[in-house]
């Protein structure tokens, strides 16, 4: 029931966004009088589950949900129909329109989308608030990190102050501007700590902890679980016990007692903690993963969100912010993947992965947010001037416009050929890669 929820919201998602994209173009051609042949949701390759003639237009759903297209008359598109190109331009023909309307009409889809998310961050702040994690909160008593942190120089109590001289005060954030940066500014100790960060060590971070290599830095260790058959069973550990040393030393964070832990990986240890108010000892062995076999109780997490509530007025100038600044961050993201030595590249989802992403149960409030931001990364996609997309498109149309040149038919239709190819690559290695590792999740 869990995978049929997650992919009936990735399903509506990529509906809403898909058909909402095509119909910025579709309304573009319409509006400079181009004949659109087809309309489709999702593509129909080879044959579609659904279409009817409207008019001129026919209008379907495909089976195969990679996006969507409408097919304009007189113009060599993914369909790769090159035969109406052989006669002489029509009137209602894309190729017989100026070029600064064929820019338009190639550009119509990023436009709404952009708009879109746009409205949907205005209709959400409007009606839940913006939330976020606040960074002074969070990082009251300093930060904890895992091992890739520290071995990259971080250390435990760290506050982050900024990263390439910015201030970032969202800390859900936080992880991507450091990816993403260069110098992170520290304090530590009460002196100001500058760590230069690498390409190898955002590879590292990636690779073997992603979000979680930072965390919040926990007081008052209160054990929440305790795992079956474990040491921590054993030694007669108990839910709602708090943690107060390890060997008779007090440590007052948690991250003291996963150090610990760590240093006595397969020895014995005497665990100092409080039961109802008496303090007691218990003996044990650590793992030899560094482990005893409980889970903790994060204290104080709801203390760290902010939310800001808007009006549907004041909340525009909030979400054209918003919009703004993920369209700024699909940009760096997309330099960080450009270099192979991060290795951001093996990151990149399709959307099989981003259906791992959704929530397991319904979720009108982060549906609507996954949405705006998935508007964004789509808009951004579009515009990457690559062949077979709206930005391979507009390139050359704008090329046309500087130069009075046009590309033509023939090697318009090799240059798509090469795009296609390129994206359907692309495309078959990231869907690849997210079962590959879907099916080896299962199996573990």
């Amino acid at each position: 029931m869990v995978i049929v929820i997650k992919i009936a919201q990735l399903l509506l998602m990529l509906s809403i966004l898909v058909v909402l994209h095509e119909f910025g173009h579709y309304i573009a051609a319409k509006i400079f009088k181009v004949k659109v042949e087809k309309f489709y949701l999702f593509m129909d390759a080879g044959f579609s589950l659904f279409k009817k003639k409207i008019g001129e237009t026919e209008w379907g759903i495909g089976w195969l949900p990679l996006g969507g297209y409408v097919k304009l008359s007189g113009m060599i598109d993914e369909s790769m129909d090159t035969e109406q190109m052989k006669s002489e331009p029509q009137p209602w023909e894309f190729r017989a329109k100026p070029a600064w309307q064929r820019l338009i009409i190639m550009l119509g889809g990023i436009i709404v989308n952009i708009l879109l998310a746009w409205f949907i961050y205005t209709v959400v702040y409007s009606t839940y608030g913006k939330n976020y994690v606040a960074t002074d909160k969070i990082q009251e008593n300093g930060l904890a990190f895992g091992e890739t942190g520290k071995n990259v120089g971080f250390q435990n109590g760290d506050k982050i102050l900024s990263v390439d001289g910015k201030r970032q005060e969202r800390f859900d954030r936080m992880v991507l501007d450091i990816l993403l940066g260069d110098e992170v500014v520290v304090e530590r100790g009460g002196k100001e700590v500058t760590i230069t960060l690498t390409d190898a060590d955002k590879n590292e971070i990636l690779d073997k902890e992603g979000k979680g290599f930072i965390t919040a830095r926990v007081t008052n260790t209160v054990v929440d679980s305790i795992l079956p058959n474990k040491n921590a069973e054993k030694a007669g550990l108990r839910k709602g016990d708090l943690i107060k040393g390890v060997n008779g030393v007090d440590m007052v964070y948690f991250d003291e007692v996963l150090d610990a832990l760590e240093n006595n990986k397969g020895k014995g240890i005497t665990l100092n903690i409080e039961r109802n108010g008496n303090p007691m000892a218990l003996n044990t062995k650590v793992s030899d993963e560094g482990t005893l076999g409980f889970m903790p109780k994060s204290a104080g997490n709801p203390e760290y969100f902010v939310n800001e509530k808007y009006n549907f007025f004041t909340a525009i100038p909030k979400a054209m912010e918003e919009s703004y600044f993920l369209l700024v961050y699909n940009v760096k993201q997309f330099k960080l993947i450009l270099r192979p030595s991060t290795g951001a590249y093996k990151h990149v989802k399709s959307v099989v992965g981003i259906a791992e992403l959704m929530p397991p149960t319904w979720n009108w409030e982060f549906f609507w947010r996954f949405t705006a931001l998935f508007s964004i990364a789509l808009a951004f996609m579009n515009l990457l001037p690559i062949p077979g997309l709206d930005g391979g498109h507009a390139i050359f149309t704008i090329a046309e416009m500087i130069t009075g040149r046009k590309l033509g038919d023939k090697a318009a239709g090799i240059v798509q050929t090469v795009g296609m190819v390129i994206l359907l690559t692309l495309m078959a290695l990231v869907f690849g890669k997210d079962i590959y590792q879907l099916i080896m999740k299962n199996l573990s």
